[in-house]
């Protein structure tokens, strides 16, 4: 059997929906949040050097921009085929063989892949001020733009870090020349150009859409971040809590002939909506509850407002059953609970994972199956059970 009929055969068993390895993302910089459930001891599997693990990514495609020492795939998904790690195929592959089949006819036709992904972020403590570029600036360098938004579970932070709070572009009466100093000033000193800017304390169970060319400081919360399918960033903030960032991370994105072209680096950033007065009520998102269609189960929007991307936290109750329907392909992580998803009687949120090891949280729906619905059965007496789903842009999320 070739490798397109045996993907093609794995996805007919699984009716539909295929289930995801723990994808793990090191980082060099900042500190491990610690709250991923992976073993402290894995925690630097990959090397010193190549620093602690940070991030997990789910249904990517796309590489991680990570510096020299990172594979060419890492950050690239992979599917469980059988209970041998080893025997794990990329997502990637399976997107390419099955195409329309998995993610339905128009979003195939229109990205000819699936076009975001999302992830954990698990830092202790707060990140650089930077900025993700749109797609004029991204195409530069043959990348594409990045929007992305945050939502920060309960069943994820019972411990918020070292500085829970997160900035946001600038404070309305910064002008553009006081940027500017800071930047010129990215070898010279500590330009600390937070102080430019305005901090808002992370509510849990709530979140946030990020625009491209928004320049901002996350906070130390494990935020779950739906996103599009690219890594591309600018680092505008050079020294964070003693940590000294290289003037590379600010220009990493441009051509060479902009990389000392401070116009160019400026030009970046998208002025008005980084010193916008009513930043907080364009783009903070609270849950926007679903319009109860089932008694079964409960979900809200938790990403919305936004024409790349959306996500929904859904949960079922103790000892509940619920089909669980949507139009659109989605992938979802279980954070909370055990029980059955679709054909998998042994789905759960972890409770500690080793590096390498294959896990029950994470599955990925083709449009077909999501529209005949997935059966989802909570086996606890005790306790709910709470999904997080993203979607691409056809999910039908409220836009205003």
């Amino acid at each position: 059997m070739s490798a397109a009929d045996s993907i093609r055969d794995l996805f007919r068993r699984r009716e539909g929906v295929l289930r995801l390895v723990p994808n793990w993302i090191p980082r060099s910089f900042n500190r491990p949040g610690r709250r991923m459930r992976l073993h402290p001891d894995d925690l630097f599997r990959l090397g010193p050097e190549r620093g602690a693990i940070k991030e997990r990514w789910f249904c990517s495609i796309t590489p991680a921009e990570n510096g020299p020492l990172a594979p060419p795939d890492e950050g690239l998904s992979r599917v469980e085929t059988t209970r041998n790690p080893g025997d794990a195929i990329f997502f990637r592959d399976a997107m390419e063989t099955l195409g329309a089949d998995l993610i339905g006819p128009d979003l195939y036709k229109q990205y000819g892949a699936w076009p975001m992904f999302a992830k954990f972020f698990d830092y202790e403590g707060p990140l650089f001020h930077h900025l993700h570029l749109d797609n004029a600036a991204a195409a530069k360098t043959g990348r594409k733009g990045k929007p992305e938004a945050y939502y920060f579970p309960v069943q994820m932070n019972n411990y918020m870090g070292d500085f829970p709070l997160t900035y946001f572009g600038f404070d309305p009466g910064v002008s553009k020349d006081e940027v500017r100093r800071c930047l010129l000033d990215f070898e010279t000193r500590d330009s600390r150009i937070t102080e430019l800017s305005r901090a808002y304390r992370i509510e849990l169970g709530t979140g946030w859409y990020t625009p491209p060319g928004v320049v901002h400081a996350p906070g130390s919360c494990l935020t779950y971040e739906p996103q599009w399918n690219s890594d591309v960033a600018s680092v505008m903030e050079n020294v964070v809590q003693g940590e000294v960032i290289p003037r590379a991370s600010l220009v990493s994105s441009l051509p060479d002939a902009e990389k000392n072209d401070i116009d160019a680096i400026m030009g970046m950033m998208d002025w008005e909506k980084n010193i916008d007065p009513l930043y907080r009520q364009k783009y903070f998102l609270p849950k926007l509850p679903c319009p109860a269609g089932t008694k079964d189960y409960a979900e809200s929007w938790i990403s919305y407002r936004n024409p790349f991307f959306a996500a929904k936290e859904t949960i079922i109750p103790p000892g509940g059953s619920a089909l669980v329907k949507d139009e659109a392909a989605y992938g979802c992580v279980i954070v909370q609970g055990h029980g059955s998803f679709g054909m998998y009687d042994d789905a759960e949120a972890p409770q500690l994972l080793r590096y390498g090891q294959l896990s029950g949280d994470e599955y990925f729906v083709s449009e077909a199956s999501a529209r005949a619905g997935v059966r989802v059965v909570n086996n606890s007496r005790h306790e709910e059970m709470v999904i997080l789903r993203h979607f691409g842009p056809n999910s039908g999320a409220p836009e205003a």
